[in-house]
């Protein structure tokens, strides 16, 4: 049976992400993550205007005046909603926790696929891959993802990308749109990451809560390391303090764009607590110019 609570909150969020999705980006989405190529549809008698390469000459010939092949996009993909679940995510100082921005995202991209008839997949990690659902159609399997995401609760604490990303690889038969979900604090997965990247189209959504990108200045702070249970005292009062902890932030923000922009990965960051329909949309028309 599932708890009246857990189906109360995946509810609420059903109705906010289809919110968004309705309001603001479903088409976008479409134009963005187009099918795996062209099927032949038809074949019609040329209209003023057509292209020329579409002629269909053997048809042509035989009938003495021209005609075109007419083809439709083949639109299903795999989508794969590569969410980490890792203790880092539990961080939230301003509004939400990351894991809860995760979650939204992940459901709002779980309906604008399943409006388009795409199938669904998750795979949850930490530092090793926690919980995978294959790839399925339709509103139930993607409440179902939502209800997994809200309610999981991850054995380990640690954060492997590189993990998730060689899971991933062996699995996936089919070229598929992997939103890979994190806060990206982490290293070593650059290689996993490219070799993705090369058979499967990756799109990296990097999620930040403001209290991780500056300090305010309110005296001595004793914070905790989620991941390894490291507990640090920061003196927050201190301008030089605050200067190197915003640098640091700038640096790990800057590391993930070039990382990304190396590999040729799209990709966005997301701050907790803040709208972020404004920077999908970015993401999506960014994708659809360069196609």
């Amino acid at each position: 049976m599932i708890p009246e609570e857990l189906m109360r909150q995946v509810r609420r969020l059903e109705i906010a992400t289809s919110r968004a999705v309705n309001e603001a980006f479903a088409g976008e989405y479409q134009s963005a993550f187009r099918g795996r190529g062209m099927e032949f549809e038809e074949v019609r008698e040329y209209q003023p205007g057509d292209d020329v390469r579409t002629i269909d000459w053997n048809v042509t010939a035989r009938a003495g005046r021209p005609f075109v092949k007419r083809f439709r996009e083949e639109r299903e993909l795999n989508v794969v909603l590569a969410v980490d679940v890792s203790a880092s995510g539990s961080f939230g100082a301003v509004e939400r926790l990351k894991r809860e921005t995760a979650t939204e995202l992940a459901a709002v991209l779980g309906f604008a696929a399943t409006r388009k008839n795409d199938k669904v997949c998750l795979s949850a990690f930490t530092d090793q891959v926690e919980l995978f659902l294959p790839p399925r159609k339709g509103r139930r399997h993607v409440l179902r993802v939502i209800r997994e995401l809200v309610n999981f609760e991850p054995h380990h604490r640690g954060t492997s990308i590189a993990a998730a990303l060689d899971h991933l690889a062996h699995v996936l038969n089919k070229r598929s749109v992997v939103f890979l979900i994190s806060d990206f604090i982490d290293e070593g997965y650059e290689t996993p990451l490219r070799l993705l990247n090369r058979r499967h189209d990756v799109v990296a959504l990097r999620i930040v809560d403001p209290r991780e990108e500056s300090l305010p200045p309110v005296g001595l702070i004793d914070m905790i390391d989620a991941e390894s249970g490291r507990i640090f005292t920061l003196d927050a009062g201190s301008s030089r303090v605050r200067r190197r902890y915003a640098s640091a932030a700038l640096e790990r923000a800057t590391k993930f764009q070039q990382t990304m922009r190396r590999f040729g990965v799209d990709h966005a960051t997301i701050t907790s607590g803040r709208p972020y329909t404004h920077e999908l949309i970015r993401l999506f028309r960014q994708r659809e110019r360069r196609r």
